[in-house]
């Protein structure tokens, strides 16, 4: 036998594989992306009364509408000192849209935060939505300069 007959059952072997793996379809394909909550800290202003209003975007990528969302949030200060502890009502989610929610703080000054840690979830209720899921999905950023934790 002579070399080029041997590279034909070695040829055909490896185009059989090849075929194998384009006719399966990778994990990646068959992953769904995964359950989001988006909660972005957007803006800080402050308010007439000398306080100051957070304002978050949040967007709800769990598949289903949450009928009410209670966030605990800590406020701490420049200093990295706990200044508040308070719930943020978000209210009610619809699926796949974007909500801005604002929270006004009496008796805080914007310049004097320095971080929002949220807590906990507090309340997660809506039909179809595990207890835990708000906060597994949760996904926390900032276009501002006070930090967000989760």
């Amino acid at each position: 036998m002579t070399a080029p007959h041997r590279a034909i059952p070695c040829l055909a072997a490896v185009l059989c594989a090849a075929s194998l793996t384009l006719a399966t379809p990778s994990a990646a394909q068959d992953a769904s992306p995964s359950p989001q909550l988006d909660l972005a800290l957007n803006a800080v202003t402050p308010t007439e009364a000398g306080g100051c209003r957070l304002s978050f975007v949040i967007r709800n990528d769990l598949g289903a509408a949450i009928e009410k969302l209670e966030a605990e949030a800590v406020l701490f200060d420049a200093e990295g000192q706990v200044a508040t502890l308070t719930l943020f009502d978000f209210g009610t989610l619809p699926a796949g849209r974007p909500r801005v929610r604002q929270f006004d703080l009496a008796g805080q000054t914007c310049e004097n935060i320095g971080q929002v840690l949220i807590n906990g979830i507090g309340t997660c209720e809506g039909a179809g939505i595990a207890p835990g899921a708000c906060l597994d999905a949760l996904r926390l950023s900032t276009q501002t300069t006070i930090e967000v934790t989760g």
